[in-house]
Formats: structure tokens, sequence, C-alpha cells
């Protein structure tokens, strides 16, 4: 067996083959196109393991070397210490560690979800920035009304009735920002149907349609909670335990223990930032849907730290999605399980 170590970049590839006694076959640099990945991978000994680092270009790289390949490893970046604590480094030696690692089998492995996952994981992140951009340009009309002094209802602005009457009826309306505040309307009355477009797509896919209506049945978890567990776990069987899923979505702090003492700080951020922030806003609102979120949430709130108990109610909520997930069946309150086991 030849280990193959990647040390990827945006229009180079220096790589590094050893044989399993760790001896240097072959090393070089590679384009970063998918012409001379093929023209490279033909002059590489097999059979053959690959692995790589984690980047923004590890994806299409990893699907097109997968099946030229006996395995293709993707390395968690935050775990190669190796690499990053090194007193010199450079494209090669960071080549050859990686494939020193999958050598020795000590590459901190990081999971790869299919492409059909990562192709819709895409377009659902595509659709949070679209919803950043819509909240940034409706703070800026705000702003644009406060700088000049105009008097509007907070609550009503972003109707479109309102908004065309407090362009017309208004004086305190300035002609100079009148041009600004419909760029800006018509900014965000393009990515709301945007929006629209991108979620519709992913609620009819026929590879999630089912997923996501088990996962709906779940109290507190709507279309958008529902899609960002689907796109962002992806292959729940990865998780051995609720635990692990909980971690994964960053619902517990991080653990330093030496000798006998333990010490508990605040919330993780090696997380799924995506999941962990739709579970957080769920869980604030979960409570009014379901008894049983409703008696976690106030236990918790009587210790007097509300966001303790909103960590509560969210990891909660990821047990029940997870045993939807395995049980593939549609979520059961406890009273109505209990009736049935009865009868």
């Amino acid at each position: 067996m030849y280990y193959i170590g990647l040390d990827v970049h945006k229009k180079t590839i220096s790589y590094c083959v050893k044989d399993a006694a760790g001896r240097v076959y072959q090393e070089g640099k590679v384009g970063s196109t998918r012409w001379e990945l093929d023209q490279w991978i033909r002059t590489m000994p097999q059979p053959r393991t690959i692995a790589m680092e984690a980047t923004i270009f590890t994806g299409w790289i990893y699907d097109h070397l997968l099946p030229h390949a006996e395995k293709v490893k993707v390395a968690h970046p935050l775990m190669l210490r190796a690499i990053a604590a090194a007193k010199k480094k450079n494209d090669r030696i960071d080549a050859g560690k990686i494939a020193d690692c999958l050598r020795c089998d000590f590459l901190p492995e990081c999971h790869m979800a299919s492409t059909a996952i990562r192709d819709r994981r895409r377009t659902l992140r595509y659709r949070s920035l679209v919803i950043r951009q819509i909240v940034q340009m409706k703070n800026r009309v705000s702003g644009l009304l406060m700088e000049s002094g105009v008097s509007y209802n907070k609550q009503r602005l972003h109707k479109v009735g309102y908004f065309a009457e407090l362009m017309t009826s208004n004086e305190d309306v300035q002609e100079s920002i009148r041009p600004l505040l419909k760029l800006s309307r018509d900014m965000i009355r393009r990515a709301q149907k945007l929006d629209y477009a991108l979620l519709s797509s992913l609620q009819r896919d026929p590879l999630l349609k089912e997923r996501l209506r088990r996962l709906r049945t779940v109290p507190g978890v709507g279309p958008i909670i529902a899609l960002t567990w689907a796109l962002e776990i992806g292959d729940f069987t990865r998780f051995s335990s609720i635990k692990r899923a909980i971690s994964y979505c960053g619902l517990c702090g991080d653990e330093k223990s030496s000798a006998e003492k333990v010490m508990r700080m605040p919330i993780s951020k090696q997380r799924n930032k995506h999941i962990q922030r739709v579970l957080i806003e769920a869980a604030k609102l979960a409570p009014r849907q379901s008894p049983e979120l409703a008696i976690i949430h106030a236990r918790e709130l009587e210790r007097g730290n509300p966001n303790r108990a909103t960590l509560a109610v969210a990891r909660k909520m990821v047990s029940y999605m997870l045993a939807v997930e395995r049980r593939k069946q549609d979520f059961v309150p406890a009273e109505e399980f209990s009736r049935t086991a009865a009868a």
C-alpha cells in the first residue's frame, strides 16, 4: 500500500507518496485542476490511499479522486497539531506529515458527507447568506429614516402597503434618501423571492421530503430546523450516542481535567455553528408547544439561569430528533406513548 498526503491550495497541491516503511517514493507539486489531477494520478503507484486536510477546496478534490484510490480520507484541521506546531513548516513538509499520519493510522479523520448532501447543504447555507443580507438591508432602511428624523411604525415598516404610504404621504422623508430607500426596498423584495425559491426547492427534494416530514413531528421543529438538521447532520448513524450528537451541535461545554480536578468550561467553539444557531433559537419557543419541554425549561429556570434552561431544551430536542431518525417513525409524545403501551 502507498500512502499519499496532499497539502491543498487554490492553485497548487503539494503531494508526498510514501510506502508502508515510511520511505519517500515521490514528492512534488501538481496544479489544482481536474485535468492536471487526472494526468498526475495515472503516474501514482497502486494500491494507494490518499489523505488531505479539510479546506474550502477539499470537496471537489475528494469527489474527483475517490474513484482512483482505495480510500480517500479528510483530516480535521484543528486536530493536526503536528503540522501547526512545527518549527519548520512548508507545503512539502506538510504533505509528508499528512502521509505519515495516514500511514501510521494517526490521521484525525473527519466525516465527509455524500456529494448529494453536500450539494443541498450548499444551497441551505447560501439561503442563510440571503437572510443575513435581508436583515442588513432592513436595518439600513431604519437607519436612513432615523438619520433624517422620520417617525415610523417599527412593526409595520417593512410591510409593502405601509412603506408605500410612508414614501408618498410623509413629508419628513427627504429627497436625498428617497432613491436609497427605494433601492433598499427593491433589494429586500428580490432577496425574499430568492429565499422562497431556495427553501421550496429543498422542501420538495425527493431525497429529503420523507425525512423532513418525520422530523417536523417533533415539538418545536419547523421547516428550517428540519432542513438544517438533515443537511448538517447528514448520516445520523455516525453518532453512537446522544452525547456525541449534542457535542457536535455545540450544546455542551469543554472539559479540562487534570489529576482529580475537573473543570467545566463555557460552550465549546468546536461545533457545527449552523445547527447550533437554529437549535438555540428553536429552544426558546419549543416549551410553548410541548408540555415535556416546558417542564424541562421550568426545572432549569428555577436554578436561576435562563441560558442553561434554553440549552437543556435544545439538548432534549436533539435526543428527540435522533430517536425519530433511528426508528424512522413519527414522534409520539410521552402521554400518548404511555396510553398506547397500556392498551
